[in-house]
């Protein structure tokens, strides 16, 4: 293998086809950055729309696809690939590759089954195939939800068509329901009205003629009597009211002597003495992390105008200082 033979075969190409490769450096550039600035012109000008965020973000991702398509063609053009010949071969390539990969096109097309259907919007809480969280994004495969331990879980779209699907964000209003427990020696009225006022107590619940609150007792038990309860409630006040009304009827309980029955244990009385290991170390003293602040500019999602405003604030506010 001669080495200066392909150095020099090298440094020709280069020598003769130097500003080609500087228009392409430059227009690859260029083009990336326009891009990403008609991809941010285009988000804000689809959150302006009355269309709900799921539709707008599985739109976004349809322009930003072709958008990118369009950009790698005039590259490839640019280095003498011909665009009619390179489209028929894709044609053909996406048919083979569409008969092999038939469940992600599935999963495009239930994607779109789902936004034009409007079964949820971003920001409903949904129960799918034994996950639940909000929803965060729908793209051409796959929908993201947000545990609320802050978990990250991808799903693919034929699990809404396939599964049933629980959108407990879908409406204004929310049931909120209850069960207790009380000893049957407990007076029955009594114990439907501490529930009662309890949940008539808190201004967060609904009281009108179509929705009120409810207590009765639904069932004898083997060592309990069970009452079952319910209010409603707007849907951002569903977990406060629930936490509000269980704490309060178990003080109520109390207070009127209403008795919780308890499970019938057998206990053993140990002999031995139990020694704990203890470590006498007390708690260290807290640091706190030192989190570094991202001045990255994201041209796709930042709001460009908010962006270079701060920075220019950020400056005039070190000029004063000095």
């Amino acid at each position: 293998m001669n080495w200066n033979q392909i150095w020099t075969s090298i440094k020709d190409f280069f020598t003769n086809n130097f500003w080609d490769i500087v228009l392409f450096v430059a227009v690859l550039f260029i083009g990336m950055i326009v891009v990403k600035i008609l991809l941010n012109i285009v988000k804000k000008l689809m959150a302006k729309t009355k269309m709900e965020k799921v539709t707008q973000s599985f739109l976004f991702h349809i322009v930003k696809f072709c958008l990118y398509l369009i950009f790698i063609l005039i590259l490839l053009s640019m280095i003498g690939i011909s665009i009619t010949g390179l489209l028929t071969t894709i044609s053909a390539l996406v048919l083979a590759v569409g008969m092999a990969l038939q469940n992600l096109i599935t999963n495009v097309a239930n994607g779109i089954v789902v936004v034009t259907m409007h079964m949820f919007k971003k920001g409903d809480y949904v129960a799918v195939s034994g996950v639940e969280g909000s929803i965060e994004d729908i793209n051409f495969l796959f929908t993201t939800l947000i545990t609320t331990d802050n978990k990250k879980v991808t799903l693919p779209n034929s699990d809404f068509l396939n599964n049933p699907v629980t959108n407990y964000g879908a409406k204004p209003i929310r049931r909120v329901d209850f069960s207790f427990e009380v000893a049957y020696e407990s007076d029955v009225e009594l114990v439907k009205k501490v529930i009662t006022e309890v949940m008539e107590s808190n201004g967060k619940v609904i009281i009108n003629d179509q929705k009120k609150v409810f207590c009765r007792l639904k069932t004898l038990e083997a060592s309990s009597i069970k009452f079952a309860a319910n209010c409603w409630v707007d849907g951002e006040d569903y977990w406060d009211v629930y936490y509000y009304v269980m704490e309060n009827v178990f003080n109520e309980f109390k207070r009127n002597n209403i008795s919780i029955p308890y499970n019938q244990l057998e206990i053993r009385e140990r002999k031995d003495n139990v020694t704990m290991p203890v470590i006498k170390e007390r708690l260290q003293s807290r640091e706190e992390k030192v989190r570094e602040e991202n001045t990255k500019i994201d041209l796709e999602n930042d709001n460009l105008l908010k962006v270079f405003s701060s920075k220019n604030k950020k400056k005039k506010d070190k000029k004063t200082d000095k």
